[in-house]
Parts: structure tokens; sequence; C-alpha cells
């Protein structure tokens, strides 16, 4: 197992996940992110969808968190990137920041 992971995500928080400013509904914040995750699976790419929808500051990277190891991200988060291989995507990952989709890039 990789002690180091490269990875890029999209964040979309809804009103009263941890640290939003959001003001959209979970349920809302649900829907959007499955159409997202559409749209990965129908070619679209993941850094300009980032960049429009993410709520994190890293879309003005393409979504990208660059490189980070063990315990530097919540469990659920963790989880999913670490399991991912280089260049997967994952399915929509909750955690208490909102709903995540992650693009392992190295």
């Amino acid at each position: 197992m990789p002690d180091q992971v490269q990875a890029s995500h999209i964040l979309l928080m809804y009103a009263g996940s941890e640290r939003s400013t959001a003001t959209r509904s979970k349920d809302e914040a649900l829907t959007l992110i499955g159409d997202l995750k559409t749209q990965l699976e129908d070619g679209g790419d993941f850094a300009d969808l980032a960049k429009t929808h993410s709520d994190c500051p890293s879309s003005n990277d393409g979504g990208s968190l660059g490189s980070f190891g063990r315990g530097a991200m919540v469990p659920e988060f963790e989880a999913a990137a670490f399991s991912l291989e280089t260049g997967a995507n994952s399915d929509v990952v909750e955690t208490a920041f909102g709903y995540h989709l992650i693009q392992r890039t190295g």
C-alpha cells in the first residue's frame, strides 16, 4: 500500500455541512454531485468541472490537492483516495464537509 497519493476532488457543500457557506440543501448537493459524476463518466474533464462547480478553494487549481499521506484527510476521503488506481474516479464520497468526487492523479 502506498504511503502517499496525489488526488484532485470536487466538493459540494450544503447548508449545515462543516465549514460551509453553501445555501443548497443536502438533497440538492447530492443530486448535483450525481450529475457531475455522470458528466465525468460521459467524458467530462475533471479539472474543468472542479473549476466550475467545486466549493473547495482547490477549485482554482482544477481541484488538485497535490500529494498527501495517510492521516492528512478525514477517514472517508482517505479510504477512497488510497483505494483508487491512478487515473480513476471515485463514486460519491460523503464526509462532514459535503459530497466529493475524487480523482487519483498519482
